[in-house]
């Protein structure tokens, strides 16, 4: 069997500078790979401790796809597929402090799976999930 060492979602946008102050300036995400495309950035890679998002947009997986023989309108096709991510933190009061006006989708709640987690909806329209683990309670 092959070994998968990591996966990363590859976020399609319409444009990537308005999705980075919430993850960079919000949230402390470290923005340490960009491309540019035409007069805006085409990808953008971002990294806090482990975890790692990148963000393509449209425009430029079209025009470097679509120049490897791919349908011209593949980003469009690509970004039909909605992409949520679940993001586990330690604490999500620092969290809820650093999101600010944040469009909440999914108010504070705790699971019976045992997280503390609420979502919301980042500037760009990607769902975004942010849980801590809640102590564990004696039987």
């Amino acid at each position: 069997m092959p070994t998968v060492k990591q996966a990363t979602a590859i976020i399609t946008v319409d444009a990537i500078e308005p999705c980075l102050p919430f993850w960079t300036d919000q949230l402390g995400f470290e923005l340490i790979a960009s491309v540019p495309h035409e007069d805006a950035l085409g990808f953008a890679m971002l990294m806090s401790g482990g975890v790692q998002l990148m963000y393509q947009s449209r425009a430029s997986i079209d025009a470097d796809l679509g120049a490897s023989g791919a349908p011209s309108n593949l980003g469009a096709t690509l970004a039909q597929g909605a992409t949520t991510l679940f993001i586990e933190v330690e604490n999500l009061d620092e969290v809820i402090g650093a999101l600010g006006d944040a469009d909440v989708l999914v108010p504070r709640r705790q699971t019976f799976y045992g997280m503390d987690e609420l979502f919301v909806r980042a500037p760009c329209g990607t769902v975004v999930g942010f849980a801590a683990k809640l102590p564990e309670t004696p039987e």
